[in-house]
């Protein structure tokens, strides 16, 4: 299903995922992640609407198809890298809806990665159980 349209991308990342969302003007809302139906693919509670948030913060929702390619990392943290890359792709389409989506919390990329094992650790900071003797 190749649409041959105008469309608007933003790339949202989140720990190791990477989104890169079309939005569609003029659709009737259809979401599809990884050629899949959105339901389908987010399986969690929730997890729809937490990505399609930006649309639901600028009174958008349901007038853009989406298309989404997504890779790498879990549910949660695709869930939002989506969520990232939608917000930055209705920036392209009007920048005026930056305020409300800054307010929302919805620009911001969440820096948070996962820390590296170090050596003499079990994991990242956690020690071996000291012993006396």
């Amino acid at each position: 299903m190749e649409q041959q349209q105008q469309y608007f991308e933003g790339v949202g990342r989140r720990k190791t995922s990477t989104a890169r969302v079309r939005i569609y003007p003029g659709g009737n809302g259809t979401v599809t992640i990884n050629e899949v139906p959105a339901q389908e693919y987010l399986t969690a509670l929730g997890a729809v609407e937490r990505a399609l948030r930006p649309f639901e913060v600028t009174d958008l929702a349901g007038r853009f198809n989406v298309t989404v390619k997504v890779s790498g990392g879990g549910p949660t943290g695709q869930t939002e890298a989506i969520r990232l890359g939608i917000a930055r792709a209705l920036l392209k389409y009007d920048e005026n809806l930056r305020p409300s989506l800054r307010r929302a919390g919805l620009l911001t990329r969440d820096p948070r990665e996962k820390e590296r094992k170090k050596p003499g650790l079990k994991r990242a900071r956690k020690a071996p159980t000291y012993t006396k003797r």
